[in-house]
Formats: C-alpha cells, structure tokens, sequence
C-alpha cells in the first residue's frame, strides 16, 4: 500500500509539471522576444566637447544608432540658427553605461530619424540651450533640419584671403636660401 500511495504522488507531480511546461515556455520565449526585438529609440543627450552639443538616437536594436552633432550658426550676431551636420556618427552601447559613437552613419538614417516627434523636440531643447550657452544676447531662430539630400545645403566657409594661402614650395625654398646667404656670418 506504501508503494502504490508513493506512485500517485509521482503521478500528480508530473501531472503539475506537465502543466507548468507550456508556462515556462511561454515566459522564456517572451522574454527572448523582448531582448531580441527591435530598438528602444532612447534619445538623450551626448555631449562631444560641450554640454548640448551632442544628441544619441538609438534606432537600431543592441544599443546601435546615431550620435547626431549639434551645431550653432552666428554668422549674424543677433540671431543663432541650427547649422545642420547631416552626417552623424555611429552610435555604440546606446542603451549601456559608457556609450560612444566611431566612423559615420548614413544620411539617409539621418534624414529618417529627425523626421520623429521625439527627436525633432530633443533636437529643439539641446539646439536652443546650445545658442544660450554661446551667445546669450542672440536670438533663438528655429530651421528644420533636412529630410532629403536635395535638401542639404553645403556649408560655406570664409574664404580664404591671400596672406593665407601658401606659395610654391620651389619659391619659398629659394627665399629662404637667399635669406640664409645674406645673414651668413662673413670670415
């Protein structure tokens, strides 16, 4: 009798472990679904040199995105207006303690990812404190970043005045013989 009371306890266990089986399964596949599904788009800031400098936008599953530079035009002193770098860096660890960003994302992810509500008012915010923080008397002028590449403007810079530009390289090693010779020491 011992025996047989023995067996329909083992029964009734296997009879409850069959049961939980489709449970832990469950639960395991989830969690596997969950880690292995697609990005958080965690959009804070990243500085580069300067606070608000630097926007990360994790778009890509296991901490993979862009780090967007910000940047800040005064070529009116009045006014600070977004200078648009559509050409970010490549975002690791995005989601980690210790994220950084290496070589350059495309710029179609670019035009993608500042077409978001959420990173078109990130980029807003940090653009905004960038301006304070480099000019304070300026004002604030808000300009849409590009969504296209028809919509990217080249950057201009100064141009360069002729004291700067260097001269031929022959010429200006026969200069500087000509000088040596004429300080030369006479014995």
């Amino acid at each position: 009798m011992a025996s047989r009371g023995g067996i329909n306890a083992l029964k009734q266990a296997n009879a409850q472990r069959k049961n939980f089986q489709p449970v832990f399964l469950l639960v395991a596949l989830s969690c596997c679904i969950a880690s292995c599904s697609g990005p958080s788009w965690s959009v804070y800031p990243l500085q580069r040199n300067q606070p608000h400098d630097g926007l990360a936008v994790v778009n890509q599953p296991d901490g993979y995105g862009l780090h967007i530079f910000l940047e800040t035009d005064l070529s009116d002193p009045a006014i600070c207006t977004p200078r648009w770098l559509p050409d970010p860096a490549r975002l690791f660890n995005g989601n980690g303690t210790a994220p950084f960003s290496s070589g350059l994302a495309s710029r179609e992810e670019f035009f993608a990812v500042v077409a978001r509500g959420d990173v078109h008012r990130a980029l807003k915010r940090e653009l905004k404190a960038l301006c304070r923080q480099r000019s304070s008397t300026a004002s604030w002028q808000w300009q849409e970043p590009p969504r296209s590449a028809e919509q990217v403007k080249p950057l201009r810079l100064p141009a360069l005045e002729e004291e700067d530009v260097l001269r031929d390289p022959e010429i200006e090693m026969e200069l500087q013989e000509e000088l040596l010779k004429n300080h030369q020491p006479e014995s």
